[in-house]
């Protein structure tokens, strides 16, 4: 009987032992678990964070490559105009030749050189027009040159900026790959 008492006292006094060993492995579990879940949590927002901003990266790129296209027609149809003008000058130079030409070699004086100074006259206004038509599709050229170059350039910027992303996003999986058990 004194056997059992001592065997039954024993395991009252070892089983409080055991309980808090066994609740302490428990907490330490419950923390290791909260930390792996506050570091997944983290790295969601981080993930969705960059997400966000390689969808906004992505629409200033389809923006920015609609207006590089804008200005790229722009300067075609400068260029077009442009071209016009100086084919518009050159006939002009040349009918202007033509016309003195006659004036200058007409044997009869029956040719009316009256009509052919005023189509002289007329021709050198329209000249005239017509280079400074050519002079103002030079400089709208110009401005669209610039304006096409200073477009490609942002474009530039913002692939860069995703090139950038791409390659901290990368690292960052190779980073967590490694990390992760």
């Amino acid at each position: 009987m004194l056997r059992a008492f001592f065997c039954m006292t024993a395991l009252l006094a070892i089983s409080p032992c055991a309980f808090g060993q066994v609740a302490s492995s428990d907490t330490q579990t419950l923390q290791a678990l909260l930390s792996e879940l506050r570091a997944l949590r983290q790295d969601l927002r981080v993930s969705l964070n960059r997400t966000q901003g390689s969808q906004i990266l992505l629409a200033r790129l389809q923006l920015q490559e609609e207006a590089v296209t804008r200005a790229s027609d722009h300067l075609n149809d400068a260029r077009q105009k442009l071209f016009e003008a100086r084919v518009r000058q050159r006939e002009l130079s040349s009918e202007l030749k033509r016309t003195e030409e006659a004036l200058n070699t007409a044997a009869n004086p029956a040719d009316n050189p009256q009509d052919l100074q005023d189509r002289i006259k007329r021709t050198k206004s329209d000249l005239e027009i017509a280079g400074n038509m050519a002079q103002q599709q030079q400089t709208t050229e110009t401005q669209a040159e610039q304006q096409l170059r200073d477009e490609q350039d942002k474009l530039s910027a913002i692939e860069g900026q995703l090139d950038e992303l791409v390659r901290t996003m990368g690292s960052t999986a190779q980073n967590s790959g490694r990390n992760r058990p």
